[in-house]
């Protein structure tokens, strides 16, 4: 029968490393018995990926230093002190870590804040909401917004109802489908309803259903249409809404909103290498972005992917496992509300991307792999398939058609660059995602342990084989 399930490993101990170290050893065997093909060229990495598996498995740094980083420093908006002190410390630790050309590349980000901000049903009945402002959004003036609501349940109802949203809160009470399907209304609600002379919108939060919980994310007006306030509010406060309306009353909410912008802030993507000692200059960046949204500690989205793209690093070097390139880690600044980081890198190393071999990104929660999307031609698809039977044994071998990721699009975009992402079970991601309920607890130190394993050992190989991938 397979080897015992490690998931149940919390915090292994002595006991603990001579299991992890036995199922390791053994996986190898089965996983050299399971290769495609038996091909060669793999048997010179099952010893390699063996010892990554391990080290990596028998260690809680990544979810410790994950746990530090948000603990200490807190939600990492763009622009804040937080995310800069965070920077600061990020960059320390990558030196004392023994990674080397360890710098941070200026990138000039966005400065929302969001102040104070509440939302109130006064009729029928006086009920405070928990809100949050979209990111982006534009303030009301002091004294608030206080209108009555009409509830749409698409933009095809919100058309429908034209001059009735003159002077009114539109409220978005959209059923979550997928995050792609429904993210279109945080997005474009706001210019949406403004074109029809509304006064502010409230969405029904993008994302599962929650206790009550609003989630954040950005929007974007348009250049045409007028500006006005935007804000999230819960599942349970939309419907309760739509039934007044649905009664034939009319609800009448307050909105205050302090949102502003302040001028454009300089901010940092931080990257640290272990440098390859044949090729070093061609490169495998392992990246995901180190801002956050302001209300929750940034752990799932998406300081988890940083620290265990960081700690891949650590784990090479601490094994003395130097590939023929350069791996680089890259902490992306500003995903969140602006991009910036990933297209300031494009930019910084645009005489570079020629050389880049493979970008990986994981921003969808560390939680349990499964695998990894893959963008690129047959040939390196082949060849990863087979990199991946090394994870057989742990459960992170499925390949997936596409995979990519937002911070690295810019530069796998111009550079033509193979890509890929962690694949993970996202199927909690969507609750906590841009919530203040994004904390390190809600992630599993042996999940991410299996994350740096999977990467490391994908990583490792791909930068160390002898021709580059999809050649």
């Amino acid at each position: 029968m397979p080897p015992m399930s490690c998931r149940h490993l919390y915090r292994p101990g002595t006991i603990a490393l001579a299991w992890v170290l036995g199922t390791v050893a053994l996986a190898t065997s089965w996983a050299t018995a399971r290769a495609p093909g038996d091909e060669n060229w793999l048997d010179a990495y099952r010893g390699p990926a063996s010892r990554i598996i391990g080290s990596a498995l028998v260690s809680t740094l990544a979810w410790d230093r994950l746990a530090e980083l948000t603990d200490e420093f807190g939600p990492r908006l763009s622009g804040s002190p937080q995310l800069e002190n965070a920077i600061l410390w990020a960059l320390d630790r990558m030196k004392k870590d023994g990674l080397e050309n360890v710098h941070a590349e200026k990138v000039m980000v966005p400065h929302w804040v969001r102040g104070t901000e509440s939302a109130e049903v006064v009729r029928p009945v006086s009920l405070q909401m928990p809100m949050l402002g979209l990111g982006g959004s534009i303030g009301t003036d002091k004294e608030g917004i206080e209108a009555e609501t009409l509830v749409v349940r698409s933009f095809a109802e919100l058309d429908a109802a034209g001059e009735r949203a003159r002077g009114k809160i539109v409220v978005y009470n959209v059923a979550y489908e997928s995050y792609g399907r429904t993210v279109q209304y945080r997005a474009a609600g706001a210019s949406r309803a403004a074109r029809l002379g509304a006064r502010a919108v409230l969405l029904r939060s993008v994302g599962l259903p929650g206790l009550r919980t609003p989630h954040t994310g950005a929007l974007s007006y348009t250049g045409q249409d007028p500006k006005i306030p935007a804000a999230a509010i819960s599942l349970e406060d939309a419907e309760m809404l739509q039934r007044i309306q649905d009664r034939g009353q009319s609800a009448v909410v307050r909105l205050k909103m302090e949102a502003h912008f302040l001028e454009d802030a300089e901010s940092a993507n931080v990257i640290g290498e272990l440098r390859g000692r044949e090729k070093p200059e061609e490169v495998v960046v392992v990246a995901g972005h180190f801002d956050s949204w302001d209300v929750g500690t940034g752990a799932v989205d998406d300081g988890g992917g940083c620290i265990a793209a960081w700690t891949v690093l650590k784990v090479l070097k601490d094994l003395d496992l130097r590939p023929r390139r350069t791996i680089r880690v890259v902490l992306f600044t500003n995903e969140e509300n602006g991009m910036r980081g990933g297209y300031a890198y494009r930019d910084a190393h645009k005489d570079e991307l020629a050389n880049h071999v493979m970008m990986l990104e994981s921003d969808s929660g560390t939680f349990r792999p499964s695998g990894f999307g893959l963008s690129a031609n047959e040939r390196a698809r082949a060849t990863v398939r087979e990199i991946a039977s090394l994870l057989d044994a742990i459960g992170v071998s499925k390949i997936e058609d596409s995979g990519g990721g937002a911070d690295i699009s810019p530069s796998v975009r111009a550079g033509r660059i193979p890509s890929m992402s962690l694949e993970v079970d996202e199927s909690r991601y969507f609750l906590y995602h841009h919530t203040p309920a994004d904390t390190v607890d809600k992630l599993n130190p042996m999940d991410m342990a299996l994350g740096v394993a999977a990467v490391g050992v994908m990583s490792y190989v791909i930068a160390d084989m002898p021709g580059r991938l999809g050649q």
